[in-house]
Order: structure tokens, then sequence, then C-alpha cells
């Protein structure tokens, strides 16, 4: 007993001094040695098969069953993204019935804008917080964090007895939408490989739109309750699906779980030895980054040196311009617009059709993604954006357009809009961004955006009594020919480059994509 006692005096006297802290950082630094060794262990069990490229033109980089996982993997991610789309649509189903509706719910003018924007200012706030959120929990549990506060704020629209409760629904499902946003890009963007990733990344915009539908639907036929409570159904499905898809391997090799990563790279590409190439390009990348002593730069200080600021400028320059050229402006004040550009279709009508050829360009767009450029896609979208809404200032400059052009030339802007421009923005940040602040910078990026959209969004109004609307279409040609000049000059082409490769075209001095400086080719032993 004595022995005992000695002992244990002896344990507190170790604590009273201070010894135990050494033995934590001892253990720490051991923990750091292990590490090192399992990583060094780890690349050398793959140096046989990391001696080529992830992929060459040409290669066969994926295997039937790889293609399978990743098209699988996607289908979650769409069907919440359709799921996102939900509360869009939400307000043109409620609003009508609201207005007729013999209850205490029922609204007048001013309460139903209310109900129709505040979902837009809400998003912002979800949108800065995904950042943060995707890099502490990673890409996947981001995405299956946002599903319970939109079910839960369909779930108060849907039991609300006074307008408070249904904008506080609103409010909290636009805050979820914000969340899913820029997980939603760079989670595709990692898990895909440099041939599918265009289609990939552009897919969740055709579920976005067809969530938008499934809701119009809904409201054709059932109370704006009943569609409340109905759209928990895709939200609850996806969070299923999540749970069966791999974390974004890249997100775990820069965490150090590189047997996890492999575990994921190997089920996403479905061959062993591609996965070890790919796999060895990220830990090699991220050693680097560690010898150069990049790992430990803030954030801030990151975000400002070349490589990040470059293509950071550009996105967030063409996510203005995009706005201005009324890609959403045209969504959300369809009606008016066709009505107040006159022609012989009937208004509503005329943006039915908006619609449709928006969902149908998404789907060419994602197509034709396989087998266009980048930049040829775009250059398209942005002259044909253009040629559109110039004409159709032009048109109304002389007076209200009559006949068949105005509402042919609205929905060929439309067309011409969606194909390139409309995507443009979510494939930006899948592809153009470094690894190392993709997920901080997409929140950023679409807080941004939706701060900026909503703002855009309520002076329409204003501004299209300031100016017409002859004005309004004026400003839309204008900022779309600047933002083709801008992509034409800047926009790197990205179809069939790692985000390796893509990450290191901007560590050149590259600023023109017209007058790069190529790397200079490498010969490649067999």
């Amino acid at each position: 007993m004595k022995d005992k006692k000695k002992s244990d005096g002896a344990h507190e006297a170790m604590l009273a001094e201070g010894q135990a802290p050494q033995i934590v950082t001892q253990n720490k630094e051991s923990r750091k040695q292990d590490e090192y060794e399992a990583l060094q262990s780890f690349l050398r069990s793959i140096s046989s098969t990391a001696t080529l490229p992830p992929y060459v033109k040409g290669e066969t980089y994926s295997s039937t069953k790889g293609v399978f996982n990743q098209c699988l993997i996607t289908c979650a991610v769409l069907v919440l993204a359709a799921g996102g789309g939900h509360p869009i649509g939400f307000s043109a189903v409620a609003l009508p019935q609201l207005r007729i509706e013999n209850s205490t719910m029922r609204i007048d003018e001013e309460m139903g804008s209310w109900i129709a924007s505040i979902h837009s200012a809400a998003t912002p706030l979800g949108s800065m917080l995904s950042g943060p959120i995707m890099e502490a929990i990673g890409r996947k549990r981001t995405l299956q964090s946002c599903t319970l506060p939109l079910i839960v704020g369909w779930i108060i629209i849907g039991t609300s007895t006074h307008h408070a409760l249904l904008l506080l629904g609103r409010i909290v499902c636009g805050f979820a939408v914000g969340i899913m946003a820029a997980p939603s890009q760079v989670y595709l963007g990692e898990i895909s490989e440099p041939r599918l990733r265009g289609l990939l990344i552009g897919t969740p915009f055709v579920a976005y739109s067809l969530g938008v539908l499934y809701v119009y639907a809904l409201g054709g036929q059932l109370p704006w309750r009943t569609v409340a409570l109905l759209s928990m159904v895709l939200p609850a499905l996806a969070f299923v699906a999540l749970c069966l898809s791999p974390e974004s391997p890249t997100w775990l090799a820069r965490r150090g779980r590189f047997h996890e990563a492999m575990a994921a790279m190997a089920r996403l590409r479905g061959d062993p030895d591609t996965a070890q190439r790919e796999l060895h390009e990220l830990i090699s990348a991220r050693e680097k980054e560690k010898a150069r002593g990049e790992e430990k730069i803030k954030f801030l200080a990151t975000v400002i040196r070349a490589p990040v600021l470059k293509p950071l400028l550009l996105i967030n320059a063409f996510n203005l311009l995009q706005i201005l050229s009324g890609s959403y402006v045209v969504i959300f004040y369809a009606v008016d617009i066709v009505n107040d550009a006159g022609g012989s279709l009937k208004p509503t009508m005329a943006a039915n059709a908006t619609a449709l050829v928006r969902l149908a360009m998404t789907v060419l767009a994602c197509v034709l993604l396989l087998r266009v450029t980048r930049r040829a896609l775009v250059l398209i979208s942005g002259a044909g954006t253009a040629i559109c809404t110039l004409s159709l200032a032009f048109v109304l400059f002389r007076g209200q357009g009559s006949g068949i052009t105005p509402p042919a030339l609205i929905l060929g802007y439309v067309a011409f809009n969606t194909l390139g421009f409309f995507l443009l923005p979510g494939l930006m940040i899948g592809e153009l961004l470094p690894t190392k602040v993709r997920g901080l910078c997409g929140g950023y990026i679409f807080c941004l955006f939706n701060s900026v959209l909503f703002g855009f969004t309520k002076l329409y109004p204003l501004m299209k009594n300031s100016i017409g609307i002859a004005g309004v279409f004026g400003l839309f040609g204008v900022s779309s020919s600047l933002a083709t000049i801008v992509l034409f000059l800047l926009l790197p082409e990205t179809k069939g480059k790692s985000l390796l490769q893509i990450e290191q075209y901007y560590q050149r001095s590259n600023i023109l994509w017209i007058s790069r400086k190529k790397p200079q080719a490498v010969t490649q032993r067999v």
C-alpha cells in the first residue's frame, strides 16, 4: 500500500511539474513521424504505377465500372440539386393560392413580394458558411448536412399558421440552398475524371430546372401546404444516397487519410493502377506544398498569391457580367419581360416556352461538353446572347415590338445564354480554383454571386422604369459582349486536363490565354 501511495504521489508530482505535457509533445512528434513513415511506405507501394500522368489524351482513363460509379454518385448529388430547385418554384405556386385563400394566411402584393424574394436574401449566408464547413468536415458531409435545414424549412412552411412562420421557412430553405451550391460543384469536380468532368458538373443545372418544373406540376393539382410537405421527399432521398457515396479523394489526401483516399479513388476509377497514379499526383503536390512552406500560409495570404488570384478574379468578373447580362432576371420576371417586349405570343405561353428552352439547352450543353472545347462553347454562347439582346434592344428602341420577332429573340437569347453562360460559373469553380482553396473560395464566390444577384433582382423594376425595357436589353447586350471578350482573353481551355494540370497552368506566368507560355514537352518513357 505504501509503495502504491508513493507511486501515486510521484505521478502527482510529475503532473505538477509539467512533465505530462512533455509526454504529449513527444506523442505528437511520434505521431508525425509515424505519419511520415506511413506516407513514404504508401508512396513506395504505388511508385511502380505512378510513372505516367493521370491522363493522356486518347487513353482509356477509367474502367466501365469506374464510369458507372462516378455517374451513380453524381445521381445522388442530382437528387439533392433537384430538391434545391423546389424553393425557387414554390413561390410561383403558393402566391396565387395565398391571394385567394380565405384564412389568416391571405396575402397582399407587399407580403407576396417578400415571400418570393426572402429566399434569395438568405442564400448568401449559407454560401458564405459552406466554404469553412466543407473544408472542416468534407464535401460529402457538407451536402448531407444541408438536407436537414431544407427539410426543417419545408416543415415550417407546410405547417405555418402565420406569415412570419412562412417567411421563416423560406429563410431556412434559402440558407440550405446556399450551403449546397459550392460543395456540389466542388465534389463533382473532384470525383470525376477529366473526360467526364464537364458533363458531371453541368448536370446539377438540369436537375435544378427539373426541380422547379416538379413543383410547378404539383402546384397545378395540389394545395400549397401539400406541395411544401412533398418537397421534403427528395432531400431525404439525397441524404440516404450520399451515405452510400465516398468522400472526395482530394479532400481525404489533403487531410493525410491516404488509405481512405486510395479506397475512394479505386472505387471512382474502377482500376487500381489508374487510382494509384492519380492519388500519387495528389499526394506529391501536397508534399511539394509542404516543402515550399505553403501549407502554413494563412488563407488571406494564399488568396492574394498569383496562382489563386488570377482564377479568382476571372470567376468573379464573369459572375458579375453574367448577372448583368440578365441570366437570372429573365427567370424571375419572365412573364413581365415578355409582356413588356410585346409580340404576338401570350406572355404566359412565351414564359413557359423560355423554361422549356432553358431545360433543353442545359441538357444539350452537358452533352456538348463531352465533344466541344469549353472555350468554343462559351464564346458561341456569349456571341449569340449579345446578338439577340442587342437586336431586341434595337427593335424596342423603335417602339414596342410586334409579331413574332420579340418573343423569338427572347427565346434565342435564353437558348444561347443557357448553352454556356448559365453553366460556366459552376464549371469554373470546380475546375479553375486550386485544390487548397477550392472549398473556401467556392463558398465565398457563391456568397458574393447571390448577394449581387439579390440586389440586381430587387432593383430590376426601378431600372426598367428608369431606362425602359429597350435600355434593359441594351444593358444585357453590352454585358454579354464584355463577358465574351473577357472569356476570350483569359479563360484557359480545361477540356481533357486533370485538375493538377489546370493548377499548374496558373502557376506559370500566364495572364492572356492567347499569349500563354506552354510547358516544355516531356518525353514519356515506357
